[in-house]
């Protein structure tokens, strides 16, 4: 795999330098301090993996992640968990929190690789992290049954536990895999794969019942039947 790092710390490139040197698959190319020179990079070599830490002076990695788009898998780098978080709202393949030790580098370069062989790398993340008052919360997406609106508030529900956060409905369908989950009414998301019995004007899931608008119903078969 091709790749590039981009990081204003000349010492944290060079860590991840001397970690990709020990990967056998991966060929770093260049490494930039300046994420303008990066871009520029980027528009004359195809690259299959960036390197890109969160928090730089001049523009920020979230900003360079959305100009690089689906060009390229991205593991974010950052020292404060709070900006790591951000990257899974681009649906980043991981994020190294620094000081970034070789084992967690081989482990998100890994999982990139893989996401390349199965031609799937920009696929979102298995989980998603949600506000709750002044944390942050992790949602399993392959456990999450369904996802309840309540004015600015929704509840995702797993299994055994609820998550309340403040956000829309609309907030969080730009950050679930759309290929997994449907909306069936104005209140409601729910994961497809997760529906055990469909009936006239709901669905079942989880043993609850969820309710089915007609404005919602057409989509919901033709997306599952």
């Amino acid at each position: 795999m091709r790749c590039i790092a981009i990081d204003d710390e000349p010492i944290a490139l060079s860590v991840i330098k001397a970690h990709a040197q020990k990967v056998p698959f991966l060929k770093l190319e260049a490494t930039y301090v300046s994420a303008t020179e990066a871009l520029a990079y980027l528009q004359q070599r195809p690259i299959d993996l960036v390197f890109l830490d969160i928090k730089m002076p001049d523009i920020t990695g979230v900003e360079v992640a959305k100009l690089i788009g689906k060009q390229a898998s991205i593991i974010s780098t950052t020292a404060f968990s709070e900006y790591a978080l951000q990257g899974f709202e681009l649906a980043v393949t991981d994020y190294l929190l620094k000081p970034i030790t070789f084992p967690r580098f081989l482990q998100a370069c890994t999982r990139a690789q893989e996401w390349k062989q199965k031609g799937v790398e920009n696929e979102a993340p298995e989980f998603l992290f949600v506000k709750v008052s002044y944390d942050w919360e992790r949602v399993n997406l392959r456990q999450l049954l369904y996802i309840e609106a309540d004015d600015n508030y929704l509840t995702f529900h797993e299994p055994q536990r609820r998550i309340l956060s403040r956000m829309t409905l609309s907030e969080a369908q730009e950050k679930l895999p759309g290929n997994r989950f449907v909306k069936v009414h104005r209140s409601y998301l729910v994961a497809m794969d997760k529906i055990e019995k469909i009936e006239r004007h709901q669905v079942t899931l989880g043993g609850k019942a969820i309710p089915v608008s007609s404005a919602f119903r057409d989509n919901l078969l033709q997306r599952l039947l």
